[in-house]
């Protein structure tokens, strides 16, 4: 029997739409590797430009097509120096988040070559963990108050509630259950200073009694930071607050060559949007030059979730092609000490599908 999906393609700012040319060329040339399934990719306007254009960052008729589809492929929203009237940031992937309800921000991260991460001794496979960031409270809960300028102190409220601090554990442990290395949970806390995370804490540890084949463990922040960069292979899946995730998957990327090498997805009960990590970069938007291997990978991520037999095949596909790619570690884009373009990394993950599946 056969099986269309349907994915919204929302390119969005700066080098989002440069490097989402690259997945949609390589969905595209996998498809017809594909037995029984098509991808019917459909593309939309939203961010930046289309706020300049119609005076809305994310229009109803591209809200209802993500909310219709399958799946939500972004490339990076945003610009820094063009902002809403009160300040705040154009984001309407955050809104995304918030309207689907998208409560699971899944960072995956793997070392595929020694020469990428500044750490010493550690070569291909020895990074390789999983972060789970709460995405839709926690102290980004508080991102639509305005602050009065004139005022003697401000305050943003963390929120912690039960139901999304369960759903996000229960999250966590169900990817942990799916990799193959040490089926741990670490819970990455502050539970030793706030109330909150001591809340946090005792919900992680209700769950983690449903899962009595996973190692669960507590972390603080700070101590996470650290061993972070001190013992990196000892992490298997970290599942944490909205801040603290969003500091954290940083370093972690940092720890494997830098924002154009870590993907990631956001994941509700019903919708997913996957996207690279990194923002819209216009400092070098258009040249070419943008890593598109985070957008590949998040692609990768999007063919497995959606969790039929051939779209699992796809993903393993494109991980494939995209670590004999990075076997050379020649093949890198400037941001990484290389001197390949944007397009150069299209083709030759393109070239690696062909000869591994001639």
């Amino acid at each position: 029997m056969s099986k269309s999906f349907e994915v919204a393609v929302l390119g969005g700012d700066g080098i989002g739409p440069e490097v989402t040319r690259q997945a949609v060329r390589l969905l595209k040339e996998i498809e017809p590797y594909l037995e029984g399934v098509t991808l019917n990719l459909q593309e939309h306007s939203v961010g930046v430009g289309e706020y300049r254009n119609s005076g809305n960052a994310l229009p109803d008729a591209a809200f209802e097509a993500c909310k219709q589809s399958d799946a939500i492929l972004l490339g990076a929203m945003g610009l820094p120096n063009l902002r809403y009237p009160d300040g705040t940031e154009i984001a309407p992937q955050l809104d995304l988040r918030e309207r689907l309800e998208l409560y699971g921000g899944v960072r995956p991260i793997r070392l595929y070559h020694a020469d990428d991460t500044p750490l010493k001794n550690h070569g291909e496979g020895d990074i390789d963990f999983v972060l789970v960031r709460e995405s839709t409270e926690g102290l980004f809960f508080g991102r639509k108050s305005v602050a009065d300028l004139d005022a003697d102190a401000c305050e943003n409220v963390m929120r912690i509630s039960r139901a999304g601090a369960r759903r996000v554990c229960k999250l966590a442990f169900e990817v942990a259950r799916k990799r193959d290395k040490g089926k741990k949970v670490s819970l990455i806390d502050k539970a030793n200073v706030l109330s909150s995370m001591v809340f946090f804490r005792h919900i992680f540890d209700e769950v983690a009694e449903d899962y009595p084949d996973i190692i669960a463990e507590h972390v603080y922040v700070d101590a996470a930071a650290l061993f972070m960069v001190r013992r990196p292979q000892d992490f298997d899946v970290m599942v944490t607050e909205n801040m603290f995730g969003d500091i954290l998957s940083d370093l972690a990327a940092g720890l494997v060559g830098g924002m154009g090498m870590a993907p990631s997805a956001d994941i509700g009960d019903s919708h997913a949007v996957f996207q690279p990590s990194h923002g819209s970069a216009p400092d070098i938007a258009g040249k070419n030059v943008a890593n598109p291997f985070a957008m590949i990978l998040s692609a990768a991520m999007m063919l497995e979730w959606l969790d039929h037999e051939e779209t699992r095949r796809a993903g393993a596909m494109l991980r494939a092609a995209v670590a004999d790619v990075l076997a050379d570690p020649s093949a890198r884009t400037p941001d990484m000490g290389g001197k390949l373009s944007t397009q150069d990394v299209g083709d030759a993950v393109s070239r690696a599908l062909r000869e591994n599946n001639s």
